[in-house]
């Protein structure tokens, strides 16, 4: 099958009409290689088509992807891998979703939805993808450690589960304390007193 390409006129001129397009979503796009991703745009009103473009930082240049009526039929730009780029148009005809599969580093740019109205290509303000393996990590936010309580050894009532009382390692000494401090002490008081 041979490939259709469109060619726009030269008298097209670019601008942006918030009035009929509705910003794309999302305004960008972190991909894997090899992994697919889409594009939505949205129409405040049904039109009778939507263009795709790219436009390429790397090589300067805006590319023409492909032409999406409401019916779904689609005319490619030259060079255009139809296996690539895709169009779904919801049965309201007013939201258009570009898929884009196979992604490569090639296929980083910022994308954008139009519409001609009254001779001019209208853009959108763009949705930026990004394909890559390796993406920077954004910085983590640290907070402060929260102190320490120390904690307490609370005496439980004899009806109270045993398995959370405090450990005999604290508690035997502390006994054996008392104890001994009562066996010094009796005997003074005794003493003491007669």
């Amino acid at each position: 099958l041979k490939k259709k390409t469109l060619s726009i006129p030269v008298s097209f001129f670019l601008g942006f009409c918030t009035n009929l397009l509705l910003p794309e979503t999302p305004e960008h796009i972190l991909a894997k290689t090899n992994s697919k991703t889409e594009i939505l745009c949205k129409l405040k009103k049904e039109h009778v088509g939507v263009y795709w473009f790219r436009w390429s930082q790397e090589r300067q240049n805006f590319e023409f992807l492909m032409f999406s009526n409401p019916l779904g039929k689609a005319t490619y730009g030259a060079d255009i891998r139809q296996d690539k780029f895709s169009v779904l148009v919801a049965s309201s005809h007013n939201s258009y979703s570009l898929h884009i599969s196979h992604l490569h580093p090639s296929d980083n740019g910022t994308y954008y939805c139009c519409i001609v109205q009254s001779s001019q290509l209208l853009l959108d303000r763009g949705t930026q993808l990004t394909v890559g393996d390796v993406f920077p990590v954004p910085p983590r936010t640290t907070q402060a450690p929260l102190p320490k309580k120390p904690k307490r050894c609370v005496t439980k009532s004899k009806d109270a589960d045993k398995k959370g009382a405090c450990s005999p390692l604290v508690w035997v000494p502390l006994a054996t304390g008392i104890l001994v401090l009562l066996m010094i002490l009796v005997p003074a008081a005794y003493r003491f007193h007669r």
